[in-house]
């Protein structure tokens, strides 16, 4: 049976490659026709350069293609997924879905898991995170990832499924706690670069990093979390990974940011939109959340870097 894959980006095409280089059959939706036809004929995708893609692969534009699959990797981008899920839950009800994007929907503030139980209620719903960047996949690289599953014994099944010789899934039945640690790491990565990009420095960036870590587990236990669940690859392995690579995009908007040049901005920076529904999050419940909601501050224009970091450093001296 083959696995699907929906979505054309560089993180469902390295999934698609990393789990035909296991010699598994792949079916890769994609909206666009000339993606499509550059995988099928070229074996290649513009967003993967230098990949060559096995023919394990196939890719159509087709969703009855899609949905004839049972097992389903959604790495689509979260504030798309809801309309996803939405336009098409007859054909995804009984599936095992696995979301593999990271961030809070703001319209209804709930993580992909809860998304995807919520509108194909009959489905089987998991989240696919970690720290991780699509062409280290793509290229065969050792890889470890968070395979979060409420339901343990369809976890562990979906655990043999996906796993490859390269990519080594770790199961968890805490889907708030690792959809959370995957989200909120991209808050943290924007503070990192903006860090950096400002001519902060390095010591402050690891301060950054350091302090943003119990900020991720607090908002994350708030909502039903498991802290050891943030210590582990969902959480601070991610967090250390975007937080220090140029790779990550959010990372990379933070850093243009602090310096003060343009982003791409057709470039997708989930963590913006995720720190906005961390500030509403924590004007509603009072949690305390101080660099995530400077990051939302900042992307609006409601302060500037200076402004953002004389309110981190004069706030109360306390114990760590």
């Amino acid at each position: 049976m083959k696995i699907g894959v929906a979505g054309g980006g560089a993180f469902g095409t390295a999934l698609a490659v990393a789990l035909a280089l296991d010699e598994k059959e792949v079916l890769l939706w994609a909206r666009n026709r000339d993606a499509v036809d550059q995988i099928n004929t070229a074996r290649s995708n513009d967003r993967l350069p230098g990949v060559k893609i096995p023919p394990g692969v196939s890719a159509s534009t087709d969703l009855g293609a899609l949905f004839a699959c049972d097992t389903l990797l959604l790495s689509i981008p979260a504030q798309s997924l809801r309309g996803f899920l939405t336009e098409h839950a007859p054909a995804l009800d009984s599936k095992h879905l696995v979301a593999c994007c990271k961030g809070i929907d703001l319209n209804r503030m709930t993580g992909p898991t809860t998304t995807i139980r919520d509108l194909v209620p009959g489905a089987v719903a998991a989240q696919l995170t970690g720290p991780s960047f699509a062409a280290d996949i793509a290229r065969g690289l050792p890889t470890a990832l968070t395979l979060a599953c409420a339901d343990d014994v369809a976890g562990e099944i979906l655990q043999t499924e996906l796993s490859t010789a390269c990519l080594r899934l770790y199961r968890t039945t805490d889907t708030v706690g690792a959809e959370l640690g995957g989200a909120l790491k991209n808050v943290m990565a924007i503070a990192a670069g903006i860090t950096i990009g400002a001519g902060f420095g390095e010591s402050a960036r690891a301060a950054l990093i350091t302090r943003g870590f119990p900020e991720m587990q607090r908002f994350a236990q708030a909502h039903g979390g498991q802290p050891e669940t943030l210590a582990g690859l969902s959480g601070l392995g991610d967090l250390v990974l975007t937080c220090t690579s140029p790779q990550s995009r959010n990372y990379r908007y933070g850093l243009a940011m602090g310096e003060g040049t343009e982003f791409d901005t057709s470039t997708t920076v989930e963590g913006v939109a995720t720190a906005r529904a961390v500030r509403k999050l924590v004007q509603d419940h009072g949690i305390d959340m101080p660099i995530s909601t400077v990051v939302a501050d900042l992307a609006d224009g409601k302060t500037s870097v200076y402004q953002a970091l004389d309110s981190l450093l004069s706030r109360p001296l306390k114990e760590e």
